[in-house]
């Protein structure tokens, strides 16, 4: 009987994988590891992660494991796991921002097993018996407390991806193509660099809208040596670190600047730390054209 019993389990299982592929177009399927405990975890990781027609989101609560369905023509896995996070629920690839986990009814609080241990908890940490009269230092003990200290926050998380932008947009205001490029690879690593999970949760949110968005132009701008299409990937690129300089604060002010002029008479715009305006679409050409439309702060 317990055989009959889990091959009907099985069977069900994968009558209701098909009817769900047969539902979204352009079917890819994915498996990732979704933390939660309890039968309403299960509804509310299923709700977040679906979306219409283009992403239906299975989770077994007792492996953990979500299976996503999902259009690969209109969305993505991240995207789904992105969804998830927001609701609460860690992922092996993006864990929930600390106020929304903090929101999750307590029944429904998991153990944060991928969760660093913050830099207090890291300061606090005794060390074991014996080990500081032996006169023995832990070398792993010792990275992690100097890392620690070396990550003052959330400001330093990001102000490193903004500098280096502020580094490409003066390449593009000289109009040097080859600099652009080596700028923007500079910008990649510092994309790449940035840990969420120390991110305040306003600016955890836009990060997991915007980063693959500012990867993609980053990466564009690097393989090019035409600066007029690195240009191009540099107005896009400005839009989505807008929105990232609007949750952010960077110790000084940021002017967000516009050109009339760009994209024939469209208009872009971009971000910088000086006042003064300087053009990077046009560069000595019109290196004055433009103004500032907002100040950050």
């Amino acid at each position: 009987m317990k055989s009959i019993s889990i091959i009907g389990l099985v069977t069900l299982v994968l009558l209701t994988n098909n009817t769900i592929q047969a539902q979204i177009k352009n079917a890819k399927t994915a498996t990732v590891k979704v933390f939660g405990n309890t039968s309403a975890a299960k509804t509310a990781i299923e709700q977040e992660g679906k979306a219409g027609k283009t992403a239906q989101v299975d989770w077994n609560q007792e492996t953990k494991i979500a299976t996503i369905t999902y259009d690969a023509s209109k969305t993505n896995e991240d995207d789904v796991l992105k969804r998830i996070a927001l609701a609460g629920f860690d992922s092996e690839k993006f864990l929930a921002p600390d106020d929304a986990y903090a929101k999750l009814p307590k029944a429904d609080q998991y153990t944060r097993t991928l969760k660093p241990v913050s830099k207090s908890q890291t300061a606090t940490t005794t060390e074991p018996s014996g080990q500081h009269q032996s006169g023995q230092t832990d070398h792993s003990a010792h990275q992690n407390a100097t890392a620690a200290v070396a990550v003052t926050g959330k400001v330093t998380q990001l102000t490193n991806v903004v500098d280096q932008y502020f580094a490409l947009k003066d390449a593009l205001v000289k109009t040097d193509a080859q600099t652009a490029a080596t700028k923007a690879a500079a910008l990649q690593e510092a994309i790449k660099a940035v840990d969420m999970n120390k991110l305040a949760s306003a600016e955890h949110t836009v990060w997991m809208k915007v980063m693959n968005n500012l990867t993609a132009d980053a990466t564009t701008i690097a393989k090019s040596k035409d600066v007029t299409k690195q240009r191009v990937a540099f107005a896009s690129l400005s839009t989505k670190l807008y929105e990232l300089a609007k949750v952010s604060s960077f110790g000084s002010p940021v002017y967000y600047q516009h050109c009339p002029m760009f994209n024939e008479g469209k208009g872009a715009n971009w971000l910088s730390k000086e006042k003064a305006v300087k053009n990077p679409f046009y560069g000595s050409q019109m290196i004055t054209c433009g103004s500032t439309v907002e100040t950050l702060n």
